[in-house]
């Protein structure tokens, strides 16, 4: 028996679909549930990059300290002020949920930016479209965009041997949860 249940109505992202329309970018201040603190020594190149080509938009920001950047509700992330960047990517990744409209003209905003930052788009397992992007700071990000659920595809029997069944399947919503 699984544990999980339906909660899409928490999440900004939409449902998956050909179809899916992205959450305008979210202005409101919250109670950050998490986020991403990125160091960096370029405050300027960083931001342009992660605004021109990854969708976000500057907050607010602290001259030479911090911008706060964000997408949709509860993607935000910080540049802070840093003496220098790491010569590498992590092997760690931060990923950003995104429609798969998006997709495309994400990596090309990334590629006009910085020809060598894009590696995909490649799909997964767990019925997902991801492209990983490394930024002016050397941070590693995936923009993830779920496809359209087939329920006799092999994602779907991938997710459901881990017990995540298809929506409408099994126990219903999290009424009981809630």
């Amino acid at each position: 028996m699984s544990d999980y249940y339906n909660a899409f109505e928490m999440s900004p992202v939409p449902a998956p679909g050909p179809d899916a329309v992205a959450p305008e970018p979210f202005r409101g201040i919250y109670g950050m549930p998490a986020f991403a603190t990125i160091p960096t020594s370029d405050l300027a190149t960083s931001t342009d990059f992660w605004v021109r080509g990854l969708g976000f938009f500057e907050l607010f920001g602290i001259p030479g300290r911090l911008v706060h950047l964000r997408r949709w509700a509860f993607q935000d992330v910080l540049l802070v002020s840093a003496e220098s960047d790491p010569e590498r990517p992590p092997a760690m990744s931060l990923s950003f949920a995104c429609v798969l409209d998006q997709v495309d003209s994400l990596v090309e905003a990334c590629r006009a930016l910085r020809p060598d930052s894009v590696d995909g788009p490649r799909d997964t397992p767990w019925n997902t479209r991801d492209v990983t992007v490394i930024t002016p700071e050397n941070a590693r990000i995936v923009l993830t965009a779920a496809k359209p659920f087939d329920p006799a595809s092999q994602e779907a029997r991938n997710l459901e041997a881990i017990g995540i069944t298809a929506p409408g399947a099994g126990r219903g919503d999290n009424g009981e949860h809630a």
